[in-house]
């Protein structure tokens, strides 16, 4: 069965922190490179952060410094911690293979950064 299940969001203040946690189907997860997108309102979906099954690890510009994607491949989990939380970062966050392979996607989980 198909599944990607996202937790760990909610809202904080600028410059805080917050660690997004993601369980994926083996099907997906398995010797797939992983990622984080995220979808802020009026925008497209975009990939913010992409993990490979050997663990290299490549950043959009705008979260890099920032960010820190993590995996665990016998959980097939994938973590994303969040530091310096900007007003711009506020979005829904899903995670996926890195390219999406089959269009699924979970329900994501909303960051909301604001004072």
């Amino acid at each position: 069965q198909v599944q990607l299940v996202e937790s760990g969001g909610g809202s904080v203040q600028p410059g805080g922190s917050l660690r997004l946690s993601c369980t994926a189907s083996r099907s997906i997860f398995y010797t797939n490179t992983m990622g984080w997108y995220r979808q802020a309102p009026g925008e497209q979906r975009k990939l913010i952060a992409a993990i490979t099954w050997l663990r290299n690890i490549n950043y959009s510009g705008e979260v890099e410094g920032r960010f820190t994607i993590s995996r665990d491949n016998d959980k097939d989990t994938v973590a994303l911690d969040m530091h310096d939380l900007k007003p711009e970062d506020t979005a829904v966050y899903y995670c996926n293979s890195a390219p999406v392979e089959n269009g699924y996607w979970g329900q994501g989980t909303q960051v909301t950064v604001s004072s």
